[in-house]
Order: C-alpha cells, then sequence, then structure tokens
C-alpha cells in the first residue's frame, strides 16, 4: 500500500479563486491581507500561484473573504470527476499533522441522501434518470465496481471517489465479490 501523502492542493486553483472573490467584492491586495491578518506579499504570492499556504492560512482568507474554505480549494468541477484514493488534493494545518482532501462541497439548498450500496458481482443495476438536477457521489468502501453515466463508466477501487450527473441513465456493477460503496444522491 502507497503510505506517500496525498498531494497539496494544487495552487493555481486557489489563485484563481482568491483573485475571483477579492475582485467580486472589490478589494486590494492591502486590503484583504489586513483583513485576514496575513502579510500583503503572502497574498501577493498565493494570487501568483506561488508559495505554500497552511489551512490555517486559507481559513483566514476565506474568513476575510465571507466564503467557504470550499469557494477557494474546490477545482472546476467536470461532468464526470474521479478522485482515486489518496490522491485528493489536500490542504495540511501549520500547526498539527492534519491534512484533508474535500471531495465535494454542498451547493446551497441542496437535498441529499446517503446510502450504503453493499453489490455482488454479475448483472449490472442499471438506473434510469433520476429527477433534474440529481448528482451522485461515489465512494468505494471495499472491492471494485465499474459506474457511472453510461458511455462514461470507470472502474473504481476502494477508497477511490466519483461524481458524475444522476439526472442522466447510469448504472453499477460489482467487479468482486463483497463491493461496497457509499452512495450519495445531491438533489438541487
Amino acid at each position: 500500500m502507497d503510505s506517500a501523502p496525498p498531494p497539496r492542493l494544487p495552487l493555481d486553483w486557489l489563485a484563481a479563486a482568491l483573485r475571483r472573490e477579492r475582485t467580486r467584492l472589490g478589494l486590494s491586495l492591502s486590503e484583504l491581507a489586513k483583513r485576514a491578518g496575513i502579510a500583503k506579499s503572502t497574498l501577493s504570492q498565493l494570487e501568483s500561484a506561488s508559495g505554500n499556504p497552511s489551512m490555517e492560512t486559507i481559513w483566514a482568507l476565506a474568513v476575510a473573504l465571507g466564503v467557504p474554505f470550499s469557494a477557494l480549494v474546490e477545482p472546476p468541477v467536470p461532468a464526470v470527476r474521479v478522485i482515486r484514493a489518496g490522491q485528493g488534493p489536500a490542504t495540511r494545518s501549520g500547526q498539527t499533522g492534519y491534512s484533508a482532501a474535500l471531495l465535494s462541497a454542498s451547493p446551497p439548498g441542496a437535498r441529499r441522501d446517503l446510502y450504503d450500496v453493499q453489490m455482488e458481482p454479475g448483472a449490472a443495476h442499471e438506473s434510469e434518470p433520476h429527477i433534474p438536477g440529481t448528482v451522485e457521489h461515489l465512494v468505494v468502501a471495499a472491492g471494485r465496481v465499474k459506474a457511472g453515466p453510461r458511455g462514461a463508466e470507470e472502474e473504481l477501487g476502494a477508497g477511490d471517489y466519483m461524481t458524475y450527473r444522476g439526472d442522466v441513465a447510469h448504472s453499477y456493477r460489482a467487479l468482486e465479490p463483497g463491493t461496497k460503496f457509499v452512495l450519495l444522491m445531491q438533489h438541487v
């Protein structure tokens, strides 16, 4: 098993989000740095996609901008997204041995259903489209599964994460005995 730490948060995501949110509020670099309690040079580096921000720095900036932490670290969302076990972009604490990889932030007004799914190999479970706006999130706990929208299915192993539109036809197929996964259905 690979014990390498998860990759760091891509700085270009953070840089773009900081510029977007600072511009939205009409704040100068100096004003945002002052509100967040960080050096202007640190903020300038982050907006230039350089530096090595700690989780605490990102939290301070999120609070100063009045946005959730996830607004600064979540990547642009493609139609189908897979995060392999241990490969989520992590932010690390500057004070403790703690890191966290945000897999998905809850949009305002979302409704979610969470399922514990157990499957055995055999025929695929075919699912017709759910209500418009449904998004599914799947995390494999054990075994292997092939899942996703028809024509864009992906094979996933233990610890892998995937998200995709649930308002299109999709399926799940266990590839190993004892396959288990958590399925979160988000209805917006």
